[in-house]
Parts: structure tokens; sequence; C-alpha cells
């Protein structure tokens, strides 16, 4: 796209802008438009499962529904409770929907199809998905209810809890793949199982590990079985009971777009991303995104179904489940996958021990400092 903009006689610098700001309004729109979708996947989902229609009355099958409930919210009026701090109350739930947007930056639709294809990709994404916790807590706070208040003290100790195990269980994968950067993780799923299949999650040592990182997706996103900073038996709605309008919307668009986001992690890191099924000529025919976008809203649709169907957790089974079960295990499984590599000398085909050693051969064999910097010590 930077090229295109030079081609209109932008100089680089203001062509590699433009571009920039382009793919962010696209990724964008697609994330809040998909958002919308899904939501109306969601209800049809739970409506075929629990015998009931769904939506089916606005639009062709209902698919504008979502769109109706959107302008619903929009003409809204928002009220802030009397007793609530204002300023963080509103800041609260665009918080959360700001940190959704920015963690899709590093996520590759399709080979070279990313806005920042970073080498760092994966530990910009812990780093962000890490931050969703703050619009639940501050909102939880600043609306000085107790049901929020106890929602925002849930948050913080189930998604923390569960980021713990999520963080060793990319250990094991960066291991394999010896990059932090996505596309290079899809790029080492290619003919991985057998000789033919495109996925991480084939091998004995890491299917356990894509087991443990679906469940805790579920619990980082609040997702049921472990909906307890949203329970309704219990808290009315959580963090979101004193919101209306436009900024209850936002907490949805945030919330699904990390589903959507952890649905698109579970592709990227364990079944191959957009690389198809099979490593066969054929299916290359069909393009990278759309065995993205396939393999995504498939790990939706066990969302949706684990919803309809698994019941909510106590919260001290919630916890034990984190700490006493994810966290020893996945420390185990990163312990055990570092000997089976290193037994098998698969970090010298990746080239980790080829990294120079000391500093001063960093700096003699970095090609990016001039050759007068290179030569002194």
């Amino acid at each position: 796209m930077t090229a295109f903009f030079q081609s209109l006689g932008l100089p680089y610098e203001w062509a590699w802008t433009v571009a920039t700001v382009v793919a962010i309004v696209v990724v964008s729109l697609l994330v809040m438009f998909s958002v919308a979708m899904v939501i109306y996947v969601d209800r049809k989902v739970l409506g075929a499962i629990m015998l009931r229609r769904g939506p089916n009355v606005v639009g062709p099958f209902g698919l504008l529904q979502s769109f109706a409930d959107g302008l619903k919210v929009f003409l809204q009026e928002t009220i802030i409770p009397t007793a609530a701090n204002k300023g963080i109350f509103l800041l609260a739930p665009i918080i959360t929907f700001t940190v959704a947007l920015a963690a899709w930056a590093v996520i590759p639709f399709w080979d070279g199809g990313v806005i920042a294809d970073i080498n760092v990709g994966l530990l910009y994404i812990l780093a962000i998905s890490s931050m969703g916790v703050y619009g639940v807590v501050m909102s939880g706070w600043a609306s000085n209810s107790k049901y929020p208040f106890f929602s925002a003290m849930r948050a913080s100790a189930q998604m923390i809890s569960y980021e713990v195990s999520i963080g060793f269980v990319l250990v094991c994968v960066v291991l394999f793949a010896g990059t932090f950067n996505l596309g290079g993780i899809v790029r080492a799923q290619q003919s991985f199982g057998l000789g033919v299949i495109n996925a991480y999650a084939v091998h004995p040592l890491l299917f356990p590990m894509w087991v443990v990182f679906f469940i805790s997706a579920l619990a980082e996103t609040a997702r049921a079985p472990f909906d307890l900073t949203e329970a309704e038996s219990e808290l009315v709605a959580g963090y979101q009971t004193e919101y209306s309008s436009m900024s209850f919307a936002l907490f949805w668009l945030g919330e699904y777009a990390n589903i959507l986001l952890m649905c698109s992690l579970n592709t990227l890191l364990f079944w191959g991303g957009w690389l198809p099924p099979l490593d066969i000529p054929v299916l290359y025919m069909v393009p990278g995104i759309v065995w993205f976008l396939v393999k995504t809203f498939l790990f939706f649709f066990m969302f949706s179904w684990i919803w309809a169907t698994v019941p909510r957790y106590r919260y001290d089974q919630l916890m034990r489940l984190g700490w006493k079960v994810f966290l020893p295990m996945s420390l185990l499984f990163v312990a055990v996958t570092s000997g089976y590599l290193m037994a098998t000398g698969h970090f010298d085909k990746v080239g980790i021990a080829e990294v120079p050693a000391t500093a001063t051969e960093i700096v003699q064999t970095n090609p990016a400092q001039p050759t007068a910097v290179r030569g002194q010590s």
C-alpha cells in the first residue's frame, strides 16, 4: 500500500503514514463489523441449542438485529450515577474498547497482511491484553456500587491468574517456532505434523498446551463457564450494571473484540493461521484470509457452544483450576518441551544457537551500525 501512495507522487514518509492510517481504519471497521456479526451468530447458536429461534425478524434471517441494537443504544440517554466518579466512569469503557482494537495491529490475516509486522508481536499481544483488566476495574470502582465493585475484584484476580498460564503456554510455542513474530510462528507450522499437517496442535507436547490455552482464553475473556465478572444470578450485570447507552455498547464491542482476538490467536499459534489444514498444493488456491477466517469463526462457534452447555464455575473452582492445575501443568511442559528440543537439536535448526554471545560480537556483526562503529570495541 505504501508503494501505491508513492506512485501517486507522495514521498516515502507521507506514503507510509497514509498507508498505515488507511490500514488501521480498514482493520478497525472490519473488526467492528465482525463483532456485530458474531453477536448475531452467538445468539443464533444459543437459540438453536436451547430450541429457540434467535433473531429472525430484523432483516433477512435476522441479520440486521445487531445493527438495530446498536442504533437503539446510540439513541438512548447516557445516565451517570450521582455518586460515581464521572471521569473514571466514562474513561473505563473507552479504555476497554481502545485496548481491544489496539491488539489487532499485529494480527496477520494472511502472509504479509498485517498492520505492524514487528518481531515481538506476541509480547505486544501479552502486554495489550493484560491492560484490558484496567477498564473493568476502573468501571467497578468508579460506579460506587457494591455489585460492580465485587465484579472488579473478581476480574482482577481471574484475569491475572490465567494470564500466568497463558504466558507459559506461549513460551512452549516460541521454543518450537524460534520467534515472537506471529507471521513467523505461522510459517513455522507449515508441514509440521507428519510432513503434511499445517498445525502445531498435532504435536504430543503442544496439544495439551493448546487445551490449556483454549480454556484459559475463555477465562481471560470472562466467557462461560468463567463469566463470574458479570454473573447475573449474583452480580446483576457485574461491572456493567450502572452503564447505559454507548458506554455500555463500548464494553460489548471491546468484550467481543477480545473474544475474536483469542479465537484468532488459537488459529495463529496452534492451527496454522492462514495456511490450509494440509500442505497440499490444491488447497493453497484458496486465499489465506479465507482459511484464517474459517478457523477463527470455528473457534468462536466452540466458545458459543460451551456457553450454552457448560454450567458456571464457582469462584473457588475457578481459582483452583488456574493456580493448582494449569500453572503447574504449563510449568512442567515448559521444562519438558525445552528438554525435548535440546535433545533433538531443534535449536540448531532454527538458528538460536548461532546468536552472538557477547556484546562485542553483537556490535561487530550488526549491519545496522556504520562500519566505523562496528570496528570499535
